[in-house]
């Protein structure tokens, strides 16, 4: 093969290259963004709680670990993050425990022990779902918390349903600006099924928001969750963890900053 044959071809096959990288990511994005999906079962005694049973509106079965706190004393209803399980909480759980706080995390559809397949309108109908359960247990005063893609399933159900308050834990602007950052090689915008854009909703939220972000985050850039803080109405606060990255924010300063928020909302109200 001649090199000037050899010059027009190689452009050829770097394109096929990327059309099939194209489809690949494009065809396999799920798998990418919901990693704890599938059917890993959930350890039978689990760590903390009572595993819970929530029916979601379109006919999907959601496993839950509940520990209901005082009947005077909010519950928080945790949404964790994308590659996370139920039994990940314990430290949370006990440190809620303490003060008497209720504490529900869901395992969103598809994750371990809940039916169905994870999406973004599935998650977010999943949020929808848990809120109601917890109102109709007696559960007057939630608290809900995401954490990392969760916090776009929390900033849903806030916007929608009347929380106490919220707190974000690794938030981002949308989960399409962070594939952006980390793909921009390819067109997320046309291929992203999932955008999560809780910059869309954040205005809708109008209760009190704690922000929490580790400085050094590598999978949600501190910049993202900031740039949500900005656009957020108030009354929120952010924290800042200088020395905590994505995963190493979930320790004991983290759960009694929640714990600071949850009373000072009990606090300031008559």
């Amino acid at each position: 093969m001649s090199a000037t044959r050899y010059l027009l071809i190689l452009p050829l096959m770097a394109g096929f290259a990327y059309v099939a990288l194209v489809g690949v990511i494009y065809l396999s994005q799920r798998a990418l963004l919901y990693p704890g999906a599938g059917a890993t079962p959930v350890p039978e005694h689990a760590s903390w709680g009572e595993t819970v049973h929530i029916k979601t509106p379109d006919g999907e079965m959601l496993q839950g670990l509940y520990s209901q706190g005082d009947s005077d004393k909010p519950c928080v209803l945790l949404f964790f993050g994308n590659g996370d399980r139920l039994d990940n909480y314990a430290f949370l759980a006990q440190a809620l425990t303490t003060r008497r706080i209720g504490l529900l995390a869901i395992s969103y559809r598809g994750y371990p022990g809940s039916t169905g397949s994870p999406s973004e309108q599935g998650l977010v109908t999943d949020g929808i779902a848990a809120f109601d359960w917890l109102s109709a247990h007696g559960e007057s005063e939630i608290i809900v918390l995401g954490r990392s893609l969760g916090t776009g399933v929390a900033v849903n159900t806030a916007a929608k349903r009347p929380a106490a308050g919220v707190i974000l834990v690794s938030p981002y602007l949308s989960v399409l600006s962070v594939a952006q950052t980390h793909y921009s090689f390819l067109p997320v915008e046309v291929l992203l099924k999932d955008p999560f854009r809780s910059d869309l909703n954040i205005g809708k939220v109008g209760q009190p928001k704690l922000f929490l972000h580790g400085r050094l985050d590598d999978s949600i850039p501190l910049s993202s969750g900031q740039a949500l803080y900005r656009i957020a109405p108030e009354p929120k606060r952010m924290l800042i963890y200088d020395g905590a990255g994505h995963n190493d924010i979930l320790n004991d300063r983290m759960a009694g900053d929640v714990i600071r928020f949850v009373e000072a909302l009990k606090g300031n109200r008559p």
